[in-house]
């Protein structure tokens, strides 16, 4: 990530006594299924001549992207796990397809870079791989098949409200791994950009960074609060000492109205950690399973 871009979120100060980090895609926005079942699968198939077994890559990266616990991770990874999954398939084994090993996507994974396509398009560039050019390519076209397909959709039932409820109160930003083009484009057309503090996005680093820079030691115990819909979102709020509300996946918009109208609430009267927050992430952890419907 660039230093300038960090700095972005480090000099954040807070104007209220609470920080609210908001996830985007399939959180705040009915995003996740047309950009994965329309633009990232598709290229998947294409790009890595996954055709004579694309039903199975459909329903593989179906799971790890939206129907497991894996839901919400960075494509990169997402895309090895695929891979992975796809290869101890009987029925792709019985095609004789060669799933890609994608040892170089796994290095640079491992490489502590941002995982996103300007760090990506910077290791090609000096070392050539050819499946990192590959990897490139199918991430550039994953971005420009979003930029042309996905339009015009509104952020959930109770997003707008409960913005407009916690503005005068709260410090809000945008917490994602999405490119920063992409969020800005979703949250300024609907017009609710103008409640976040900051839209930060991959180039800026992980979610973990993005609360760590801009709340941790800047706000009181109990007053940070992570709003997601995936495990990963769980997981960084916690590495920050951060409360957690689970949005769940196929019950988009009660969770909303239950933010919008209770757990908004309760988290700035101080009774949100501990119980209330434990039966909701318990519920929210049975949704997503880790073993694939297929075993």
């Amino acid at each position: 990530m660039k230093e300038i871009e960090v700095h972005v979120l480090k000099k954040l100060q807070p104007k209220h006594k609470y920080f609210i980090g908001i996830d985007s895609d399939g959180c705040a926005f009915d995003t996740m299924e047309i950009k994965h079942k329309e633009c990232f699968i598709p290229n998947i198939i294409k790009y890595w001549n996954l055709q004579p077994v694309s039903k199975y890559t459909r329903e593989t990266a179906e799971f790890v992207n939206l129907y497991s616990k894996w839901r919400g991770i960075n494509r990169f990874p997402a895309l090895v796990m695929a891979f992975d999954l796809l290869r101890e398939r009987k029925e792709v084994q019985k095609r004789n397809v060669t799933i890609p090993e994608a040892n170089e996507i796994r290095e640079f994974i491992d490489s502590g870079l941002p995982l996103g396509n300007p760090s990506l398009k910077k290791v090609v560039e000096s070392n050539g791989s050819p499946v990192l050019k590959k990897a490139l390519a199918w991430s550039e076209a994953v971005n420009a098949a979003i930029a042309d397909m996905v339009t015009g959709i509104p952020p959930f039932p109770y997003v707008r409200e409960s913005l407009e409820k916690l503005e005068p109160v709260a410090d809000m930003m945008v917490v994602s791994a999405t490119p920063g083009e992409a969020l800005r484009k979703e949250w300024s057309e609907n017009g609710i950009d103008k409640y976040m503090r900051e839209i930060a996005g991959q180039e800026m680093g992980s979610k973990k960074e993005h609360l760590a820079l801009a709340a941790v030691e800047k706000y009181e115990p109990g007053h940070i609060l992570m709003i997601g819909d995936a495990p990963g979102d769980m997981k960084a709020a916690k590495a920050n000492n951060a409360l957690f509300y689970p949005i769940m996946p196929g019950e988009e918009d009660a969770s909303w109205q239950r933010f919008y109208e209770e757990a908004a609430d309760i988290f700035m009267e101080g009774m949100y950690a501990g119980e209330y927050e434990e039966k909701l992430i318990q519920k929210f952890l049975n949704h997503l399973p880790e073993t694939p419907p297929w075993k």
